[in-house]
Order: C-alpha cells, then sequence, then structure tokens
C-alpha cells in the first residue's frame, strides 16, 4: 500500500488564552489548506475520558473549545448550532464530566448544546472492518452534523499504546458499559471511524501526560486521523508502525500513515514530550474521585 501525503499543521501556544487559542488553531488550518465550508450543525467531540480536569493532561482544555467556537462563528455563522458530545463510560458519567471539566460554563457562557450521546436519540447501523460485523448506535447528532470535529488530547494508553484522534471517538459509542469491547478494541475504534467519520482534527496539546504533566504548548490540526495519530505517535517516540489501530485504519482507508509537517518543528516537541506513562499522583487522584462517587473501579 502506497500512501500519499497528508497535511498536519504543527503550532506553538504557549498561552491557554481563548484569543490566543483561536489564533493558533485558525494559523494552524491556514498551514493544512483548510477551506470552512458552509454549515449549520458543527458537533464537536473532547476528551472526557474521565473526571480529571485539563491540568492533568488528560483531558480537553475547555478554553481551547472555547477558542474553536469563536472562530467558527466567525468564520463560518454566528448562528451556527454547535454541540458539544460525549458518553457515558463505565467509570464516567457525563452528568459530572460536563461540570466538573468546565463544560457547563462553557455551554452557558457560548449558548451551545452539551448532549450526552448515551441519552441521545440513535439509529443502530452495521459496519464491517476486517471479516467482522459490528453493530452500533450512532447518535443522529452526529449523523446529521454539516461538520463534526474532533479534539484529543495525546496520552500513553496500556491497550493501545497511544490514545489520540482515532481513539478519541471510541468515545461516541452511545453504549456506557465500554471495557465489553476491549478484547477487540483496535477493531472497534477503527469500525467506529468508518461509521462516524469526521472532518477535523485538532490536538489540544498544551498540556500533556506522560512520565509527568508537562505544559508542551503544542496544537496540531489536520483532516486526516491517522496522519494526526502517527504523527502524536512520534512526538511521544512511538513507532506508529506498532500501534495496530492506527494500522488497521489505514488499511481500511481512513487516511494516510505518510504526514507532511508544516509549521513548528516536530523534533522540537519530541524532544520535550515526558516519555512513559502515568504518574502515579494522578491515577491516586482518579481513584480517590471514583470511590467518593461509588463508580466502577475497572477501568482505573
Amino acid at each position: 500500500m502506497v500512501d500519499l501525503l497528508s497535511l498536519v499543521g504543527l503550532i506553538e501556544c504557549k498561552d491557554r488564552n481563548v484569543d490566543s487559542l483561536r489564533e493558533a488553531v485558525k494559523e494552524a488550518l491556514e498551514l493544512i489548506d483548510y477551506s470552512f465550508p458552509k454549515a449549520k450543525r458543527i458537533v464537536i467531540k473532547p476528551n472526557m475520558c474521565y473526571y480529571w480536569d485539563y491540568s492533568t493532561g488528560q483531558t480537553t482544555d475547555p478554553n481551547f473549545v472555547a477558542a474553536l467556537i469563536e472562530m467558527f462563528r466567525e468564520e463560518i455563522s454566528p448562528d451556527i448550532e454547535i454541540s458539544i458530545v460525549e458518553s457515558d463510560a463505565s467509570a464516567m458519567k457525563c452528568k459530572y464530566a460536563f461540570k466538573y471539566l468546565g463544560y457547563e460554563k462553557l455551554a452557558k457562557k457560548y449558548c451551545v448544546n452539551l448532549v450526552n450521546l448515551s441519552e441521545a436519540e440513535s439509529k443502530t447501523t452495521k459496519v464491517k472492518v476486517k471479516d467482522e460485523v459490528f453493530e452500533f448506535l450512532i447518535p443522529k447528532v452526529i449523523k446529521n452534523a454539516d461538520l463534526r470535529v474532533n479534539v484529543p488530547k495525546m496520552k500513553y494508553m496500556t491497550f493501545t499504546k497511544i490514545s489520540c484522534a482515532l481513539k478519541n471517538i471510541f468515545g461516541c459509542n452511545p453504549y456506557p458499559k465500554k471495557f465489553k469491547y476491549h478484547p477487540k478494541l483496535d477493531e472497534v475504534i477503527v469500525a467506529l471511524n468508518k461509521v462516524m467519520p469526521f472532518d477535523l482534527h485538532f490536538l489540544d496539546g498544551l498540556i500533556v501526560c506522560g512520565s509527568k504533566t508537562l505544559k508542551l504548548g503544542l496544537v496540531m490540526a489536520s483532516q486526516d486521523p491517522v496522519a494526526i495519530d502517527a504523527t502524536a505517535a512520534t512526538i511521544m517516540s512511538v513507532n506508529p508502525k506498532s500501534v495496530g489501530h492506527i494500522m488497521l485504519a489505514r488499511k481500511e482507508g481512513l487516511g494516510n500513515l505518510s504526514f507532511k509537517i508544516k509549521g513548528a518543528d516536530l523534533d522540537y516537541f519530541r524532544v520535550k514530550y515526558p516519555k512513559k506513562g502515568l504518574s502515579e499522583k494522578i491515577v491516586a487522584f482518579g481513584y480517590r474521585v471514583v470511590c467518593a462517587l461509588g463508580l466502577d473501579k475497572r477501568l482505573i
């Protein structure tokens, strides 16, 4: 299989204020030659995998999402309908995450919708990956959107080596007990990306977590989820070819493994990235939150 080169824009942004971020994401889009479409409905999928706030590097900074909202309303229409979406998980409930992670406040300020996909209207859809057919509930808010925007974090993960753009769409599956998919996680990640393709991917690398939490100041943009994941893996010093869901997504036609960087130097971020896994302090903090709320501890 011969890959084309997909554009990935890299920008350094040292401030997390909304004005600075809005300019950074606009510049990243210019680097990848992106043209804003006509759209009436936008869906934004941040990473709210858990109750860790943005300062841990584990979840998407609400200021990053606010910058996107302002940019879309400036560039497309001030009247555009925007929905921020997430689903319940085995150890995370949207009603808590929306509040604790700052999204209730954001939604009120910017008059956007907060949608718990586990409670939203959905339609059953089948999708084939390799030789297996999967069946999922596809939320209509995602299916009917004119522009789907994915805003992941970049993290190490036991089951998949890394978590970034492709893995973030796993959270669009409305079924809450997601641990049932772990035996075939690579295939399920790819299946969900096939049946719910997102148009634009922004990486929030302002704060990252590896061997420690670090202010990296990275903003990344691409229209190709495979390419942006391959770029993120490279920055994390993980060979993209060793990541099962990246290679399977490429094989299934979701994007290109080869990428062309425009903007900041990839090696600048690769050298700075705090390699290895989660810090023990963050894991301990998450465990205390789960115990306090009486939630399922299996995914900690």
